[in-house]
């Protein structure tokens, strides 16, 4: 068998097992999953007559601020699934079974392949199912072409395969789950100070550059001009260029913390 037929033999077996998992043990993607539909529900039930007067044309129309509002919380969704990754890979590497692999006869990368895809699977599946819900309570897209449809959907998974990557990283340097789930907070801190929730400019002076010069800011615009016809502008070409440098970046630094001989 040659190298990439058993790379892909054993990396399907690895993505087999991390999505078995998440079948029999699925209390954690389901607690990541609740804070982007709380946050969606309160938001538009609670603030959203209120948000809806501050950002659109002065009249209070919840309708305005649920477009306005999800696309923001996909990419936040996107970043709560990935704490998940984090806690499972570090999960792997403190309870014995990454030594066992070591042992086997197995392509030696197919263990973060396996969880790299299983990852970006269940981003997509909680990317639809926040929508699902979103549409439930009065989102629509109806602008929107097929093409930018099918753009819409490569920036999520561009964006997904990026964090994942990143989270990958953050399991591999964490002593146990618990600190694993820490080190990952920021996936879901950086949605929240960025601009899901308001535009940029509507923020103090301050702290508008945090909000504007990290990755969830341009790719959330990117999704918003995508769906929604707003303008996108430079967010684009940024956004894609934050999701290829955090992704060459998490894989590098996860392929070195792996291969790694334990001490």
């Amino acid at each position: 068998m040659s190298s990439l037929s058993l790379a892909v033999r054993d990396s399907s077996t690895m993505l087999r097992r991390n999505l078995l998992h998440a079948r029999r043990y699925p209390s954690l993607t389901l607690n990541l999953l609740l804070t982007p539909i709380m946050l969606l529900l309160l938001f538009v039930y609670i603030f959203g007559d209120v948000m809806s007067a501050g950002i659109g044309s002065g009249g209070a129309d919840r309708s305005e601020y649920i477009a306005y509002l999800v696309p923001g919380l996909l990419l936040m969704t996107i970043g709560s699934t990935t704490i998940g990754t984090a806690v499972s890979v570090s999960t792997d590497m403190t309870e014995g079974i990454i030594a066992r692999f070591r042992t086997m006869a197995i392509h030696r990368g197919s263990v973060l392949i396996g969880h790299v895809i299983g990852s970006v699977l269940q981003c997509i599946a909680s990317v639809v199912l926040v929508g699902a819900v979103a549409v439930a309570i009065g989102f629509r897209s109806t602008n929107a072409t097929a093409l930018e449809w099918l753009a819409a959907f490569g920036l999520l998974v561009l964006f997904a395969l990026a964090l994942t990557w990143i989270a990958v990283g953050m399991g591999l340097i964490s002593p146990n789950a618990e600190a694993a789930s820490n080190n990952a907070m920021p996936m879901i801190l950086l949605p929240l100070l960025s601009s899901t929730f308001v535009p940029v400019d509507a923020m103090p002076g301050w702290f508008q550059p945090i909000a504007e010069y990290q990755p969830f800011t341009p790719a959330i615009e990117t999704l918003r001009g995508l769906l929604l016809g707003t303008e996108i502008g430079h967010n684009g070409w940024i956004a894609v260029a934050w999701c290829l440098g955090l992704a060459v970046l998490g894989y590098f630094w996860s392929a070195s913390k792996f291969n790694r001989d334990p001490k």
